[in-house]
């Protein structure tokens, strides 16, 4: 009778969610004082450099004398202590850097090319929850450069407020890269969202943070006509609206109009009094940033125009000559 009450099984959820929380919270603690003690070791270690190349092998060996089947004190990752010693403070060892994974933090120094790149990737992992995985493909895909350094053209800080322009700026990359998706010569748009639709997951994971995918060709009715939305997603950060428009092609001032005619229906159409200015995105294949910024400077809808980056693949009169697995197969 007990098990079917509403109350009694309220209180078994309860319990069950007090458990979860603070398992994590210990887990957290955990990671958290394990990163720190590397890093005092690592100041333990810098001070004793004069004792020559062989004092860290001897004390590797101590360790793991002293702690039989402990994992972690190598020579190698008592280097990598050292090392994360030297190239961080210990105010943000402990407000950044100890909120991920040892192996995140190894593959920060080893992948980073500078401090501010570091920090800047430390970060994002953190606010955004980035496995290690995800960690090491966003750098290897440049996204501190294409996020941050960028020459990015959008109209955002005029047709925005500060608090919005600012986070629409962030999320902004050029260019975006789609290695998921194999260059062809010849494709056409619509090939190309047929395969952002089959990896839906890694087309959001490029977007960025807070993308929900709304719809593809998505349809508008203006009038007594019918329009179709490329790409439409949502972002719950901007709380907005983000139309997006695939060219597979060199931008044209044209493709802006046609984008600003989109927002314009969205506002009217979709947008409701919680949800912030749609935002639109020219996606093409290569941009003149000067025309772009023509293109846009009399535009009162907020827009931004990035390139795009397939993966490469080989010319097809190379492809021809490359033997088939068929081939292979036959000459083993």
């Amino acid at each position: 009778m007990l098990a079917n009450n509403e109350d009694y099984l309220r209180v078994v959820e309860l319990v069950k969610s007090e458990i979860a929380q603070t398992r994590h919270r210990a887990l957290t603690r955990v990671n958290s004082d394990l990163i720190c003690m590397y890093w005092r070791i690592g100041a333990a270690i810098d001070e004793r450099t004069d004792w020559g190349s062989g004092f860290i092998d001897f004390l590797s060996k101590d360790i793991r004398l002293a702690y039989p089947g402990i994992k972690g004190f190598s020579p190698r990752y008592l280097k990598y202590m050292r090392k994360f010693y030297r190239e961080n403070e210990y105010e943000i060892v402990q407000t950044v850097f100890a909120q991920l994974s040892w192996s995140h933090n190894i593959n920060l120094m080893d992948k980073t090319a500078n401090y501010d790149q570091r920090v800047w990737y430390a970060r994002s992992a953190v606010e955004q929850g980035w496995s290690l995985a995800v960690l090491v493909h966003q750098i290897e895909t440049k996204l501190y450069e294409r996020q941050m350094l960028a020459g990015k053209v959008s109209n955002f800080e005029r047709t925005l407020p500060p608090p919005e322009s600012e986070l629409a700026q962030q999320v902004l990359k050029d260019p975006y890269i789609f290695d998921f998706i194999t260059a062809r010569q010849g494709a056409v748009e619509r090939e190309v969202e047929d395969r952002m639709m089959e990896n839906l997951t890694r087309l959001l994971l490029e977007l960025g943070t807070g993308f929900a995918f709304v719809g593809r060709q998505y349809h508008l009715a203006v009038g007594e006509q019918d329009f179709y939305i490329d790409l439409l997603f949502y972002n719950i950060q901007l709380r907005s609206y983000v139309v997006v428009e695939l060219k597979n092609a060199a931008f044209k001032p044209e493709f802006a109009g046609k984008l600003n005619f989109y927002l314009s229906a969205v506002d009217d159409l979709l947008r409701t009094e919680h949800d912030n200015h749609s935002i639109g995105l020219l996606l093409c294949k290569t941009k003149d940033n000067v025309v772009a910024e023509y293109a846009l400077r009399d535009i009162n809808k907020p827009m931004g125009v990035s390139e795009y980056r397939l993966a490469e693949v080989l010319p097809e009169d190379f492809a021809d000559l490359l033997p088939s697995p068929e081939d292979i197969e036959k000459r083993l």
